[in-house]
């Protein structure tokens, strides 16, 4: 069983649309996906209650119970969580404990990477980051791949100690389709290709890791 932890220090990152992709991909795979919801707004949670009369429904699990372990189907084979907007290292330590890598959705703007270094900072001191038993990964989002602030931010973000494992572009898509349940993985005309290309990245590296 993969599980994969999408966190952020900041609010407004993309964060739970990234879990919720993640969770779409693996349940469109066929593997019988949870979505852990750790954040009190509860928007991945409802993104699955709209989802659930698909046959690529997805599970979704409150993050904020303490037992959520538990609640884990035996057949589960892929998990995603979402955790809590502003998380530091150390409100994260039980999905910490159960994650095979941690995805951090970083924007190319000044307060969202002060706020993803000390994020980082504080995830570089947790022990199985330190020892290389869980991989971080970092995904530079709501690109606009055309402007210099874009570039120049992906070109910071490369040089810091964790891997960019996908550069996201900016798009409206995302907005719409969180709000009727569904991903870009759900379609498969030439106008969602390019965004879902940008996801392969990503995709293959959570399969690596763990």
């Amino acid at each position: 069983m993969k599980t994969v932890l999408v966190a952020s220090s900041k609010g407004g990152v993309g964060k739970t649309t990234i879990a919720t992709h993640l969770a779409a991909q693996a349940a469109l795979d066929g593997l019988n996906t949870v979505l852990v919801d750790a954040d009190p707004q509860g928007s991945s949670t409802r993104w699955a209650q709209r989802r659930a009369g698909l046959e690529s429904a997805v599970l979704p699990l409150d993050g904020t119970a303490p037992r959520w372990r538990s609640q884990l189907p035996g057949d589960t084979g892929y998990v995603v969580i979402d955790a809590a907007a502003g998380a530091m290292a150390r409100d994260l330590e039980p999905f910490l404990a159960a994650a095979n890598a941690v995805v951090v959705p970083v924007l190319p703007s000044t307060f969202d990477i002060e706020a993803s270094v000390a994020f980082l900072d504080t995830l570089a001191r947790h022990p199985r980051v330190r020892r290389g038993d869980l991989q971080v990964g970092l995904v530079a989002n709501k690109l606009k791949p055309w402007t210099n602030a874009s570039q120049q931010a992906v070109e910071l973000f490369t040089q810091w100690p964790y891997p960019v494992v996908a550069q996201l572009r900016d798009s409206q898509a995302y907005v719409f389709l969180c709000g009727i349940g569904k991903s870009l993985f759900d379609y498969h005309s030439a106008q969602v290709r390019e965004h879902q290309a940008d996801w392969q990245p990503l995709l293959r590296w959570l399969k690596k890791a763990g």
